[in-house]
């Protein structure tokens, strides 16, 4: 079964719920947001810092291959509950947006599937608005897809 990512932009909201089921187990979409080289290789991003615990910190960068950095996010771990939740603040550095707040919630659906929801919660309205006009959804079901596949390719 193909799995899809949704985006909700939650109209009369600053809020953005995304949706994913995965066939994985919840203990694996967990790993996939908590463990550095994990991380990196569904994001295709460098993990900078990541500090997996309440209050600890994360930082996130992707560079060419000549070293210049096109994207930079960090953020703090405000709550995390093992196979559970994260609450996340998430800012985009040098980007003009403002720091959001992510709620992540890892649910098991059966022994070999999962699913994911998010939701993001920005300054303004204007503001999720402006993150809904990128080609945002189309760059979280890639991503989403490439979790799902990494996972695959070491079962």
């Amino acid at each position: 079964m193909e799995r899809k990512t949704t985006v909700d932009g939650i109209e009369g909201t600053q809020n953005i719920q995304i949706t994913r089921e995965f066939d994985l187990t919840v203990e694996q979409l967990y790993k996939a947001y908590t463990v550095p080289e994990i991380i990196e290789q569904w994001m295709g991003t460098k993990v900078i810092k990541f500090e997996g615990f309440n209050h600890g910190g994360w930082k996130f960068e992707t560079s060419t291959p000549d070293g210049i950095i096109v994207f930079s996010a960090n953020g703090v771990h405000h709550e995390v509950v093992p196979n559970q939740r994260i609450v996340r603040t998430f800012v985009i550095e040098n980007s003009g947006f403002p720091a959001q707040l992510e709620f992540i919630e890892f649910e098991a659906l059966t022994e070999s599937s999962s699913k994911l929801s998010m939701l993001m919660v920005f300054k303004t309205a204007e503001d999720r608005n402006n993150i809904l006009k990128l080609p945002f959804a189309y760059g979280l079901n890639m991503a989403h897809d490439k979790l799902q596949s990494f996972f695959n390719s070491i079962s």
